[in-house]
């Protein structure tokens, strides 16, 4: 069900500033950048697997409340699914609560859903789902 480690979302109050103390710091080049469904988000990519720097574009929206309350830093870990809907099915029928009723669009043209961190030992996670060209 899951192919691999999609990416690493890390919540951050600036995009711009992350980008640049990542670029200087640790010599990441951002490759892509959205802003979709009240988000900025910025793609760094590694040989394996991207970090993405997200900040929410709302002083209520729920990055801004997640740093609020915890502070900057990692927010959730993505995995890439091949078949999304299949997998929230798999996830409910073991008793996994989601966050989101069907899967939503995504960065890179995807679909996305989350899973309850209080069934996943605390850890947000996002499934992701790569559309065909014929499914879009």
């Amino acid at each position: 069900m899951i192919k691999k480690i999609d990416h690493i979302g890390i919540a951050v109050k600036d995009v711009e500033s992350a980008i640049v103390y990542f670029e200087e710091r640790f010599g990441f080049d951002t490759d892509y950048q959205v802003k979709l469904r009240g988000f900025h988000a910025a793609f760094l990519p590694t040989r394996e697997t991207p970090i993405e720097l997200i900040q929410d574009l709302s002083p209520d929206g729920v990055i801004a409340k997640f740093i609020e309350k915890r502070g900057e830093g990692v927010h959730h870990i993505a995995f890439e699914v091949e078949d999304i809907q299949s997998a929230l099915e798999t996830f409910r029928s073991q008793g996994i609560r989601t966050l989101d009723e069907k899967p939503r669009e995504g960065a890179h043209e995807s679909l996305v859903a989350f899973l309850h961190p209080k069934d996943t030992y605390g850890i947000l996670i996002e499934l992701v789902e790569y559309r065909k060209p014929s499914d879009k």
